[in-house]
């Protein structure tokens, strides 16, 4: 044995060991049998009144098992895999009590508590202990509650789904409260739980399963999934990964398959000294969740396990992760929450979620907004839903706000005004009602005002933009309050057709009501469509359009969306090109090149793709340059123009001498080179100024193609080799041509 070895082996021995602790805890059925339960039971614990009681565990096959919970008893026998299960009937809030279980051993529990049970989950900001919040050294030092009782699960995902989890019940205190998990218990599920606790006058259970960064999909079971025509496709991948389906299983099938025809020719190779075929690829799909944020790897590990321990319902703090969904989003809500409500076989029990505090994340500032806009979708849509709104207390440089007071507040409002029926409750900010045009000026009609609409600092109203029907885009409004309406108006917009409210993800607008709840993020109104180029460039209502491609569907045979050179049948002085751009951020780039016609041919001013007969190579005069590309040098008549058009390769050798060109770099001076179908080149130049002001090169690449507006910050000015058309979400071209 090699010296190293004796090492590896004892490493492989301890990894056994912990393995296998590890699967007496979340496997017990396959320990010594004895009567056992699950951890979501235990002395402390809190059983949810008024529904009826559910018990299960393990025991020996065929054993009768005994609970008696109280002066209440029940009876039922292990199944042939050792599994029981039995309900006894809804009772009171009451406690404590004693409960055993007995069969051919005893379980006993003490100080069990009928109440109110709530289920707290989500990633890092339901997550944030209390030890991380404001005034965190007060809070713990008077979180002495014992009506409030706390389970942590303990973080685990899983393949699978489970039936047990590590976690232990204990009576709320300050020791207890700062114990475990990222600075100690949920400080949303503590302030909301305490406060029920307050003002129900009941013991409360809170269940804290949670994980930080995670993705929605990774806490919903594949009944959720099923039940939402929107997410087939995550369906489907769900069904491929999970071993138990029939879909796993013809795939599998046809797998195997292709495994023993490879290993027949493989064996026949051996026998002939031929080459071995290549070994097939073990199919992706076929996996089981094999990292968290998989779906169905948390609900697996943190959630099944809970299934049915009766409670009385949700709250969710989730939805960081999922920053780029947008209103699918709101879909999977739809499959989180119905997959749960499935599953307990409790009917739509409540579910109160939180919406996503202000966060500079950069990049595009309305990706946040459209969050908030599906969370408020699902809040509408979703049977016994309600959300709070918390971007008054926020932190725009901060992901993780301090102020979890407030958030279990307001989760508090909605479960005690819609969940426990508590009256003249205001649990709601203002929300959006109504939108009325009023000459110049815009009527938003909102619900949920409570006392009366109001200005959180006395400040004028902010974060109201209005949109013009005829020019412009969105403008700041001013905005006044009328009863329970907002009135709109901005100088210039003569014809208001829509608004938007708290649209960026800097947005911390001051309306609220006077109870003191926010307005969330919303907009409404029919947003006019307008071309950019119809607003920034005087000439264009000049041009006549010949082609329009949407570069997206760049490949080896695009095809243009608009063709309508065969159509001008009369002569032309003018040629124009219009690109525009955007990537993941909300800056669009435009830019706009006129120029003297350079040939008479439509057919061949558009992409010189192979076949066209298109191959230009020339000074082009009387340029006109409009673009909101700061670089970029705009202007009319400028001189110094060159167009480099061609399907064919190209080398960085300055051959034209073009004026300020590199022979060492692809720019703005590049020579065509063989094979004549090559790699190509589209591209606009104002080599006065050194600058490359639009390129489209290498189009059959598709989403490798080389695409850009103004010099590559780095490499080659003209963007050859930049295979960079995959990050734009907007790519289009469109040419123009000025009839005499």
């Amino acid at each position: 044995m090699k010296p190293y070895s004796q090492a590896y082996f004892i490493t492989g021995l301890r990894w056994l060991i912990g393995a296998l602790a590890l699967i007496t805890v979340l496997h017990p059925g396959v320990t010594r049998a004895e009567i056992r339960l699950p951890h979501v039971f235990g002395s402390h614990m809190v059983l949810q009144q008024e529904k009826p009681i559910v018990f299960w565990g393990w025991a020996e096959p065929g054993e009768n098992v005994t609970v008696q919970l109280g002066e209440i008893t029940q009876s039922t026998q292990a199944n042939e895999r050792g599994e029981w299960k039995l309900t006894l009937p809804a009772m009171k809030a009451a406690g404590p009590l004693a409960l055993t279980i007995s069969g051919s051993s005893t379980v006993t529990l003490d100080d069990v508590m009928i109440g109110e049970v709530w289920l707290c989950s989500g990633q890092s900001n339901m997550e944030m202990g209390i030890g991380m919040v404001n005034n965190a050294t007060n809070e713990i030092a008077n979180a002495n509650h014992p009506g409030l009782r706390l389970l942590m699960v303990e973080n685990h995902w899983d393949p699978l789904p489970q039936t047990d989890f590590i976690g232990t019940w204990k009576i709320c205190s300050p020791e207890t409260v700062a114990e475990g998990g990222w600075g100690g218990f949920s400080a949303a599920a503590y302030f909301f739980g305490r406060e029920l606790n307050e003002k129900l006058g009941v013991t409360v259970g809170l269940i804290d399963a949670d994980w930080g960064g995670t993705h929605i999909e990774s806490w919903t079971p594949p009944e959720g999934f099923a039940a939402v025509p929107a997410l087939k496709d995550e369906y489907e991948k769900v069904q491929l990964g999970d071993p138990r389906t029939a879909l796993h299983h013809e795939h599998l099938a046809q797998t195997l398959d292709q495994f023993e025809q490879w290993d027949a020719a493989a064996r026949q190779a051996l026998k002939t000294d031929t080459l071995v075929p290549p070994v097939p690829n073990y199919p992706d799909d076929l996996l089981a969740p094999h990292h968290l944020q998989q779906a169905t790897a948390l609900f697996n590990g943190m959630i099944h396990p809970l299934v049915p321990f009766g409670m009385r319902g949700v709250i969710w703090y989730q939805g960081e992760a999922n920053l780029g969904d947008g209103m699918r989003y709101a879909e999977r809500m739809k499959a989180l929450v119905g997959g749960w409500r499935t599953l307990w076989n409790e009917g739509d029990f409540p579910f109160y979620f939180v919406q996503i505090a202000p966060f500079n994340y950069g990049g595009n500032a309305e990706r946040e907004a459209e969050i908030w806009e599906a969370q408020s979708v699902a809040a509408n849509t979703i049977p016994n839903t309600g959300m709070a709104v918390i971007n008054d207390v926020g932190n725009l440089q901060n992901i993780h706000p301090k102020d979890k007071q407030a958030v279990g507040h307001r989760l508090a409002l909605l479960a005690l005004a819609k969940t426990y029926g508590q009256k003249d409750l205001v649990c709601s900010g203002p929300t959006f009602q109504a939108l009325k045009i009023e000459g110049d000026t815009l009527r938003v009609r909102f619900n949920n005002v409570g006392g009366g609409l109001r200005s959180r600092d006395g400040q004028p109203l902010t974060w109201f933009e209005i949109i013009d029907a005829d020019v412009g885009g969105f403008v700041k409004a001013d905005a006044r309050i009328e009863g329970d309406s907002v009135i709109l108006s901005a100088p210039g917009v003569k014809h208001p057709v829509a608004m938007r409210f708290a649209w960026s993800q800097l947005a911390e607008p001051n309306l609220m009501n006077a109870e003191g709840l926010p307005a969330g993020a919303f907009r409404a109104g029919e947003i006019p469509k307008r071309d950019w180029i119809d607003t920034n460039v005087p000439e264009a209502k000049e041009y006549e359009l010949v082609y329009d491609l949407d570069l997206t569907k760049l490949g080896a045979n695009s095809k243009y969306d608009v063709d309508n050179h065969s159509k001008i049948t009369k002569s032309f002085d003018r040629i124009a090109y219009f690109l525009e751009l955007q990537d993941a951020t909300p800056n669009v780039r435009d830019i706009y090149v006129s120029m003297e016609a350079f040939t008479d041919d439509a057919g061949k001013i558009g992409l010189p793709v192979f076949g066209s007969g298109a191959s230009f190579q020339q000074n082009v005069s009387n340029l006109n340059v409009y673009s909101n590309v700061k670089q970029i040098v705009t202007g009319t008549h400028l001189a110094g123009g060159n167009i480099e058009f061609w399907p064919n390769n190209y080398t960085p050798q300055n051959s034209a001498k073009v004026p300020n060109a590199s022979n060492d770099i692809f720019d703005f001076g590049d020579q065509m080179a063989l094979p004549a179908d090559g790699y190509g080149c589209m591209q606009v130049h104002n080599h006065d100024a050194r600058q490359t002001l639009f390129a489209i090169n290498h189009w059959r690449e598709g989403a490798k193609a080389d695409v850009g507006i103004g010099n590559q910050p780095k490499d080659n000015p003209d963007w050859t080799f930049a295979g960079n058309a995959g990050n734009y979400r907007v790519m289009r071209l469109k040419v123009y041509v000025r009839c005499r």
